[in-house]
């Protein structure tokens, strides 16, 4: 496979996930405007809310993952998930532009936390004021994601000309 091969395949790699990401949105939306009631929240909608969180990093997190190892795969394997995140943000000159913006970078470090947390968190009450708290965060994410990845893209599709 030639280089502009493997760089296609990329971008590839990344609208499917891209697709996912966004049906994890549109999800989100319809369960927060259609099975939620903000006054009676109950423990399911933390459930299916953290659920979505999660989901919603692991795979964006597997896009940073393939752009990693198309173009350095060299993590630290003992804090690979934070190390992976933090070289998301670095534009690696003669190399690759930054996949990810620094607002951008702080939502999804809080985030990591929150699924670092919900791995090993096995009760079923969960914090509705930090469930709360991330909602506006991943509220926020949505558009900075959005426009990170098509800059990427584009950067990846000069690459292939």
């Amino acid at each position: 496979m030639n280089g502009k091969t493997k760089i296609l395949v990329l971008i590839e790699q990344i609208e499917r996930n891209r697709r996912v990401l966004k049906r994890i949105e549109s999800y989100y939306k319809d369960y927060i405007s259609t099975e939620m009631e903000p006054e009676k929240r109950k423990r399911s909608d933390a459930i299916v809310i953290s659920d979505i969180l999660v989901n919603y990093y692991t795979c964006l997190e597997t896009i940073f993952l393939r752009i990693s190892q198309f173009f350095e795969n060299d993590l630290n394997t003992e804090k690979w998930h934070q190390d992976l995140l933090e070289k998301m943000t670095l534009e690696i000159e003669d190399i690759r532009k930054a996949v990810i913006a620094e607002e951008s970078y702080s939502i999804l470090s809080e985030l990591l936390k929150f699924r670092h947390f919900k791995r090993y968190y096995f009760e079923l009450d969960y914090d509705w004021d930090k469930l709360d708290y991330l909602q506006k965060k991943f509220v926020r994410l949505q558009p900075l994601i959005r426009e990170d990845l098509n800059q990427f893209q584009e950067f990846l599709r000069m690459l292939a000309e």
